[in-house]
C-alpha cells in the first residue's frame, strides 16, 4: 500500500462523528479518517494516494447540505477543506475575487463588501457554507429572482480530478468560448467529478438600499396575482413564501412574537429597491391595491435597515427551528405560474397518505422552488420516519415528473435522492452522466455512492 501523504490527518471518535455527516441524519458517520489539506497540491496528493491504495474519498465544506452528498458512512476517507480559507486575489477594475474552496461564503462576502463590492448569493447557511460546497452544489438562496444560482457568478476554477490530474478551468475570464466549458460540469457536480480547490468569484456592484414588506395571503389562488403585482410595481430582488405553521415554530423556537395580527394561511417577505426611502408611497400603494382585491390581508413595511432584518428573520429561521424534529425534506421546482396548482395536490397527497404529519411548506416563489418538510412526531425513530418518508416520496416525485419539473431544485441529490433521478432526468441523460464521471474520476474514488449508484 502506497504511503500516506504527509497531510494532518485525524481519526478519533469526535473528529469522525462531526465531520462524517451533514445536516441529514439519516445515515450514520463512519469514516475511517479525516484529513486536512491546506493547498491544491496536497489535494492532488491525497487523490493520488487514493488511487494508488484503494481508498475512497469523500469532499467536506460547511456541511450544510440536506441531500446527504457530504456524509461518509462506509469507511471512507473526509478529506474537509476547512484550513484551505486564504484569499488569493482581488480585482477591482474587473470586480471579482479568487479565494480557497474552504472559505465561508459569508466571509467572502464581507471580503467584497470591504471592497465596495458585492456577491448577491445568499442563504441562512452562508455564514457556515464553504465557496467550494456552495459551487459543488450550485447553491441558489432567496435571491435568485434578481441574482440567480452560483452557476452564474463562477468565472474559474481550479479542481483536481478523481485521475489525479490538476484542471485549471477558464482562468477567470468573462469571455472564452474556445470549446466545452469544463467549468460548468464541476459546478453542481456534488464532489463526484473532482475537488474544487480554488474559485475566481464574480461580484457586483452594491445593490440600492433595499426596503421589505411582510404580507400575509388570503389563500393560495392569491400568490401568483400577488406576486405578479408586486413584480409589475417595484423593483424586487427577492419573494419568499411560507405557510402559517413555519410562523408558529420559528416564534416557538425564538421566543419572538410574530408582527402580523392577522392569522393568514401564508406569507411573503419581499424585497425591493428603495434607495432613499423613494419608493415607501409606491409600496403603500402596491399593497393598498392588494388589500383591495382581497389578495392580502395585512402586512407591514420596514422602516430601517434593522426593521427589514428583523422581517427577513421570519423566513430564514425556519430551517433552523425545524432542525429538533428532524425533517423528512423535499425541494421541489416546477415551472413558477405552476406554483400554486403543483402545491395544492401536492399538500392533498400528503394529507391523505399520512394525516398524522405535520407538513411545513416555504419556498422561492420567484424561481418556482418550494421546500416541503414533513415533521418526525417525537413517538417515532428516526429510522421509521425515515422509512416513511421514502414510501412517500415515489408519489411526491411522480407529481413532480407530471408537471415536468425538478424533485431538486437546489440541495442536490447526494444519497437522499440518488435512486429518484429518473424522476427528472431521462435514461440518455444519467447513462451520459455514468460515462462522464468515468472519465474523470475512472477509479470511482470521488465521493462514491452520491448522485449515480
Amino acid at each position: 500500500m502506497a504511503a500516506r501523504p504527509d497531510i494532518e490527518f485525524a481519526d478519533d471518535a469526535d473528529t469522525l462523528e462531526h465531520y462524517g455527516r451533514d445536516w441529514t441524519r439519516f445515515w450514520p458517520a463512519r469514516p475511517e479518517s479525516v484529513v486536512f489539506p491546506r493547498s491544491t497540491q496536497e489535494v492532488q496528493a491525497l487523490v493520488q494516494w487514493a488511487m494508488s491504495s484503494g481508498k475512497r474519498l469523500v469532499p467536506s465544506g460547511g456541511r450544510t447540505g440536506l441531500s446527504g452528498g457530504a456524509v461518509a458512512a462506509h469507511g471512507e476517507v473526509v478529506v474537509s477543506m476547512e484550513r484551505m480559507r486564504d484569499t488569493l486575489g482581488l480585482d477591482r477594475s474587473d470586480p471579482s475575487i479568487t479565494v480557497q474552496a474552504g472559505m465561508a461564503v459569508g466571509e467572502l462576502q464581507r471580503q467584497a463588501e470591504s471592497a465596495g463590492l458585492f456577491y448577491p448569493v445568499d442563504w441562512a447557511a452562508a455564514g457556515s457554507s464553504q465557496v467550494g460546497g456552495s459551487i459543488a452544489t450550485n447553491a441558489g438562496g432567496i435571491r435568485v429572482l434578481r441574482y440567480g444560482m452560483t452557476r452564474d457568478w463562477v468565472r474559474g476554477l481550479t479542481v483536481v480530478t478523481g485521475s489525479g490530474q490538476v484542471l485549471e478551468l477558464n482562468q477567470g475570464l468573462v469571455k472564452n468560448n474556445t470549446g466545452l466549458d469544463l467549468r460548468h460540469l464541476m459546478i453542481g457536480s456534488e464532489g463526484c467529478l473532482g475537488i474544487i480547490t480554488e474559485a475566481t468569484l464574480a461580484l457586483a456592484q452594491p445593490p440600492a438600499e433595499q426596503s421589505v414588506l411582510l404580507l400575509g395571503l388570503a389563500d393560495l389562488d392569491s400568490l401568483m396575482p400577488a406576486f405578479q403585482t408586486l413584480r409589475a410595481g417595484l423593483s424586487l430582488s427577492a419573494f419568499e413564501f411560507f405557510d402559517h405553521r413555519s410562523t408558529e415554530r420559528v416564534a416557538a423556537h425564538g421566543g419572538e412574537v410574530f408582527p402580523l395580527d392577522s392569522s393568514c394561511p401564508f406569507y411573503a417577505v419581499v424585497e425591493f429597491d428603495d434607495p432613499g426611502g423613494q419608493q415607501q408611497d409606491q409600496a403603500l400603494a402596491v399593497f393598498e391595491s392588494l388589500v383591495e382585491a382581497g389578495q392580502v390581508l395585512d402586512g407591514t413595511l420596514s422602516q430601517s435597515v434593522s426593521q427589514a432584518q428583523a422581517l427577513w428573520q421570519w423566513r430564514e429561521r425556519i430551517s433552523e427551528a425545524l432542525h429538533a424534529s428532524t425533517p423528512y425534506k423535499n425541494d421541489l421546482s416546477v415551472r413558477v405560474g405552476q406554483v400554486p396548482a403543483f402545491l395544492r395536490e401536492l399538500d392533498e397527497l400528503v394529507k391523505a397518505r399520512y394525516p398524522e404529519f405535520e407538513v411545513v411548506w416555504f419556498g422561492h416563489i420567484g424561481d418556482g422552488n418550494l421546500h416541503m418538510n414533513v415533521l418526525r412526531p417525537d413517538s417515532w425513530t428516526i429510522e421509521d420516519f425515515h422509512q416513511a418518508g421514502k414510501r412517500l416520496s415515489p408519489e411526491v416525485f411522480a407529481l413532480v415528473q407530471r408537471y415536468r419539473g425538478s424533485v431538486s431544485a437546489e440541495h442536490g441529490v447526494g444519497l437522499l435522492k440518488r435512486d429518484d433521478l429518473a424522476y427528472s432526468r431521462s435514461p440518455e441523460e444519467i447513462d451520459l452522466m455514468r460515462q462522464i464521471k468515468s472519465l474523470f474520476d475512472p477509479q470511482g474514488i470521488l465521493n462514491p455512492g452520491k448522485m449515480l449508484s
